[in-house]
């Protein structure tokens, strides 16, 4: 009713093609042949199922394009002041970044619930609704992708999964600041820069600054504007990427996750049903987790303190200098080259801040804590022994 004939037909193929599909070309925008002939207002109609608010937009301005997947129309509205070049694309690339953030989330967690995904060039920096987004029309190339990927994850958290962000804001940004990071590493790869931002290193500088001395389960109406980014964004974010790759590794971690989704989907749980779910499927006792990570406003420092070699092996001296506790990423190099990890569980911590790892092995001649830098430990100077050096 609101398309003319060759509209209809592009509109059509869009719905089965992998490929963006032009629906109203630059060149149409502003040509009255690009409407329907007739008289009278046209109508448009939409129906929405299970979906806890809705948004829409309409501009003469709008360039409009779309491609499919599973059944769902991914379409992009935006005007000519969003489009971009060869060196630094633009909105152009929308619908292609659709075309790898539903899909990755639909088979990654949970299937995308709604008959189309529409991104919308507007004022905002970002905002989220169901079926419908709005980013910045001045956002570009990688941001973007970045922005574009975000308020689409924000179906899954808080549309599809009725988190309440009005209490518990890092179970909405969190939540999608997790499962974006992974999202991102997908689509551009293990180097892409934007990961750098949720590296252990990072993640420790900002536990150490002012704008972290609240917990992430302070409610957001308390929480310093100044420190909302980190507490409900980059903090909690960080936290269930250490629970999944240091934790509990991927397996368990996964099907952990999803049955939570599965189990909550359009309902809404508080945290305490999260984390109970996380430990029954997972079969783990984190009370240590939750409490140091969330409640807490504790930063770690794990340290070696000493080497010992004798007749039946080497001895390792831990401690664990500040209020936070993780498991230890302990690495050993021996005389002749051998590279030998081992993950000590934090439980290890449950009787005092010392530890002593007794292993059989001989000629130990460094050890490294954390090598590859996964844990947000405030002192690095500590976490390495050399055999010779004070």
């Amino acid at each position: 009713e609101v398309l003319t004939p060759s509209q209809l037909d592009r509109y059509r193929r869009a719905l089965t093609s992998d490929r963006t599909v032009t629906i109203l070309g630059p060149d149409e925008v502003g040509n009255p042949d690009s409407r329907p002939q007739g008289a009278g207002p046209l109508t448009w109609r939409y129906r929405l199922e299970n979906a806890r608010d809705f948004s829409w937009a309409a501009s003469r301005a709008f360039i409009w394009d779309a491609a499919g997947w599973n059944g769902v129309l991914l379409q992009s509205a935006y005007p000519h002041e969003g489009l971009g070049d060869e060196e630094l694309p633009g909105w152009e690339r929308s619908t292609e970044y659709l075309l790898h953030t539903i899909p990755y989330y639909s088979e990654t967690w949970f299937p995308y619930p709604y008959p189309a995904a529409v991104n919308v060039a507007g004022v905002v920096g970002g905002m989220e609704y169901p079926g419908i987004v709005f980013c910045g029309v001045g956002a570009r190339g990688p941001g973007l992708f970045g922005v574009t990927d975000h308020e689409f994850g924000h179906t899954w958290f808080p549309m599809i999964v009725g988190n309440d962000e009005r209490r518990y804001a890092w179970m909405d940004e969190g939540f999608n600041t997790f499962i974006n990071h992974y999202s991102n590493l997908a689509f551009y790869g293990d180097a892409a820069a934007r990961t750098r931002r949720t590296s252990g290193l990072f993640i420790a500088q900002q536990m150490q600054s002012p704008i972290a001395d609240q917990p992430i389960m302070t409610a957001p109406d308390v929480l310093r504007r100044q420190g909302l980014g980190f507490m409900a964004y980059r903090k909690p974010g960080y936290g269930l990427i250490l629970l999944r790759e240091v934790v509990l590794g991927e397996e368990r971690f996964d099907a952990a996750f999803r049955s939570d989704i599965a189990d909550w989907a359009y309902r809404h749980p508080k945290p305490s049903d999260f984390m109970r779910r996380i430990e029954e499927v997972a079969g783990d006792d984190l009370d240590w987790f939750w409490r140091g990570w969330f409640w807490t406003t504790e930063v770690l420092d794990q340290a070696v303190v000493g080497v010992d070699e004798g007749e039946a092996g080497t001895e390792i001296r831990l401690r664990n200098d500040e209020g936070l506790v993780m498991p230890v990423l302990l690495r050993m190099e021996l005389a002749d080259g051998t590279v030998v990890d081992r993950k000590l569980p934090a439980e290890i911590w449950m009787r005092g801040d010392d530890y002593t790892f007794a292993t059989d092995l001989k000629g130990v001649v460094r050890v490294v804590l954390d090598p590859d830098a996964w844990l947000p430990d405030v002192d690095r100077e500590d976490n390495e022994w050399r055999r010779g050096v004070s």
